[in-house]
């Protein structure tokens, strides 16, 4: 059996922190390979909206992929001997509410579209709000 569980969600007020992990256990991985050897992606949905990516990083941790939305306020994180991501999101605003979900992509290389990864958490609440 494999597990992503993601965890740092909570209320926080505009301006504020917040810093989201993604850890990984079991046996997710073909034979031979290891979390790596993979991409990992964030995306979160807010309520009524479709799902979209805040953004991704290469296997081995060395690359991040975000969109122009978020770039200059949140910033991706990967720790291969913990089997470990991070997303770190700075000065927070309403519009970042929403259910905040990782995912293991099927290439080491990560973009953020939805389709490329096979392997989702169950997701942890953000919400932002004064």
């Amino acid at each position: 059996q494999w597990q992503l569980v993601e965890s740092g969600g909570g209320l926080v007020q505009p301006g504020e922190s917040l810093r989201l992990s993604c850890n990984a256990s079991g046996s997710i991985w073909r034979p031979g390979s290891t979390w790596r050897h993979y991409g990992i992606g964030w995306f979160r949905q807010a309520s009524g909206k479709e799902r979209e990516g805040v953004g991704c990083i290469d296997g081995g941790g060395y690359s991040a992929n975000l969109p122009d939305s978020v770039k200059d306020r949140f910033t991706i994180s990967k720790d291969n001997d913990k089997s470990t991501a991070w997303l770190q999101m700075n000065n927070l605003k309403p519009e970042d509410t929403g259910i905040y979900y990782c995912a293991v992509s099927t290439y080491y290389y990560c973009g953020i579209s939805a389709g490329e990864y096979h392997t989702w958490g169950q997701g942890t609440q953000v919400t932002v709000s004064s």
